[in-house]
């Protein structure tokens, strides 16, 4: 019987990143620059490994390759066949990232047999001066774009967005974006890891080299539609599921709870997954399954559980993700 899944983090040391990410999961600290926790992962060679209960050890490729629709629901096991279909992550940026943007599934899937990568951003803690980036702030072209990036320009077009706990950004494939020092954010995106740099800071690795740039691959991934705001605005309500953000890919709701919560999942065909952003909780379903859950983890629900409540006495919140 299929229960709720917690899974060894997979953390990456990366030149920017900070300190924040093992303290934030109740982790012993380190001087190790961690930028990413990898929380839910089937990318390739970075397969998520089950934490708890009967079926610990096990990888969610192995989880999917046996339970299939049980895990997955079947009609998201028909759209993305055996692949999880989506990437979970907390970043942690103690210095800024590259500029970027991402190709959506045809380009992805022309050029390198992959699926492209929509995501969203919610800022979980931020430094007085964080900031992201998202978007262009006037009209270009993809002439101009190339003008602008080889005369270091590339800057002066994009929206620069000054953050909080709690801001939202959704980054459909194709948008340009980056984030910035300061951010810490947890992530939700497609299962890719094709990314296209713009633009780096002309900074230089250990032995003077800049890191390589994808300008002309950008050009054609880019979209240039121009948006009044790229922020994604919301109301939060206590106790109540607030949608962030509904596309093709995801469907992620807020939850901020201060009490016991019952979530029924009997219509809905997909796994949900939760991410802790903030205090503790147990989470019960109708298999009589009990698991204690905390700010900083992220939780796998099969499929087919019909029924998840959420019992906790102090402020906690959660993202909650599904396929609809």
């Amino acid at each position: 019987m299929l229960y709720p899944f917690i899974f060894k983090p997979i953390f990456k040391e990366i030149i920017w990143g900070g300190t924040d990410i093992l303290p934030y999961k109740g982790l012993p600290s380190g001087s190790a620059k961690i930028g990413e926790s990898w929380e839910l992962s089937h990318v390739d060679q970075n397969f998520s490994v089950v934490a708890n209960g009967d079926l610990a050890g096990k990888t969610i490729d192995d989880l999917i390759n046996e339970y299939g629709s049980q895990l997955l629901g079947a009609k998201v096991q028909q759209q993305s066949g055996d692949t999880f279909p989506l990437l979970i992550k907390f970043i942690d940026a103690r210095d800024n990232l590259s500029i970027q943007v991402h190709p959506g599934d045809e380009l992805a899937g022309r050029r390198h047999h992959s699926l492209g990568k929509t995501e969203m951003w919610y800022v979980v803690n931020a430094t007085p001066d964080a900031v992201l980036y998202s978007g262009f702030s006037r009209q270009i072209d993809a002439g101009e774009y190339v003008r602008l990036v080889e005369s270091n320009r590339i800057m002066d077009v994009l929206c620069r967005y000054g953050v909080k706990p709690g801001d939202v950004f959704f980054l459909p494939a194709g948008r340009v974006h980056a984030i910035g020092t300061g951010c810490f954010i947890a992530e939700i995106q497609q299962t890719s890891n094709i990314t296209y740099r713009i633009y780096d800071y002309n900074r230089k690795d250990a032995n003077g080299n800049e890191r390589e740039l994808h300008t002309l691959s950008a050009r054609d991934a880019i979209d240039y539609t121009l948006s009044p705001d790229y922020r994604t605005p919301y109301t939060p309500c206590e106790n109540e599921a607030v949608e962030l953000v509904h596309c093709k890919y995801f469907t992620t709701n807020l939850l901020k709870i201060n009490k016991t919560k019952s979530r029924n999942y009997s219509s809905l065909d997909s796994f949900v997954i939760y991410i802790c952003t903030k205090g503790e909780a147990m989470i019960r379903d109708n298999k009589n399954n009990a698991l204690p859950v905390r700010q900083g983890q992220t939780v796998l629900i099969p499929a087919d559980t019909k029924i998840v409540i959420l019992e906790t006495g102090q402020d906690c919140e959660f993202l909650e993700t599904y396929i609809v």
